[in-house]
């Protein structure tokens, strides 16, 4: 079973919506992400503001920063 992770992004936001795509054939196949709206708290704009989006880990913390494809997030759940 893959890990459980977090997309960064925003409402809005062209790429955050290309990632999202990109992660959707995953998601069918039992990948669970959790969409984290950035403009919501002020601390993750200010972390996340400039390199949305981002997939992150929930079991290792570990970040995979766009531009990513399907290939390289499976390399990265690994």
């Amino acid at each position: 079973m893959p890990p459980e992770c977090q997309l960064f992004g925003t409402l809005g936001c062209h790429l955050c919506e290309v990632a999202e795509a990109e992660l959707l054939p995953l998601v069918e196949h039992g990948l669970m992400v959790e969409l984290i709206d950035i403009g919501e708290r002020e601390a993750l704009y200010d972390e996340y503001g400039l390199r949305i989006p981002v997939l992150r880990r929930i079991d290792t913390g570990a970040e995979l920063d766009w531009p990513f494809d399907a290939d390289q997030v499976v390399d990265f759940l690994r």
